[in-house]
């Protein structure tokens, strides 16, 4: 196979054909099975090292001007693969490596849990005076089970404790109702937990 893309930041091992990237960014969406943005896909094939940025990039807006992927959520950004696309998904996917279709579906699946995680569990930063406050909320579906408010003297706190706080909203509040109940059993239990990921 022919190489036609630049190989910048890409791994060995990693795409360097347009034809491969095309193929595994249909092979994705047809895995996957729902609906997704195309920031999604780029990032899993950037995390992976697997393409270069651009080329995935151009790649996927090649297979939406094709008629492979279709906008079907347009405030959402959400795309979803045609039968052309999974087509191509079906035919050529026997010449992608293994490793590579293991890795990107991987870390696409990754990304979407992350998206859901940040959807269902709010975390929203607002400057007040000397400083901002970062508003948490902890979703159990259908209602909040946890909100919170805490100051931060500076953006870049801000912004380390929402990343944080997505990082495992469920095990904060775990943690935060083991405390307050003073359950000594589940104190430790989610302080051990806590510690696992320090």
């Amino acid at each position: 196979m022919a190489f036609d893309t630049f190989d910048e930041g890409i791994s060995l091992g990693g795409m360097r054909s347009k034809t491969e990237i095309r193929t595994l960014i249909c092979y994705l969406f047809d895995k996957v099975g729902t609906p997704m943005k195309k920031e999604t896909i780029i990032t899993a094939l950037q995390q992976k090292a697997l393409a270069n940025y651009f080329e995935s990039s151009s790649c996927f807006d090649d297979l939406v001007k094709n008629n492979n992927l279709k906008l079907v959520d347009e405030q959402n950004n959400l795309y979803f693969i045609t039968d052309a696309g999974k087509m191509i998904s079906k035919q050529l996917e026997d010449t992608l490596a293994y490793t590579i279709k293991e890795k990107a579906c991987e870390c696409t699946l990754h990304l979407l849990e992350q998206e859901r995680i940040e959807k269902e569990n709010v975390v929203t930063i607002s400057k007040v005076e000397n400083g901002y406050k970062v508003n948490c909320s902890i979703s159990g579906g259908d209602m909040d089970l946890l909100t919170f408010s805490l100051y931060v003297p500076d953006i870049t706190q801000a912004r380390i404790v929402r990343k944080n706080f997505h990082k495992n909203p469920l095990m904060f509040y775990n943690v935060m109702i083991s405390m307050l109940t003073r359950n000594k059993g589940a104190v430790k239990e989610a302080l051990s937990d806590l510690n696992s990921i320090l």
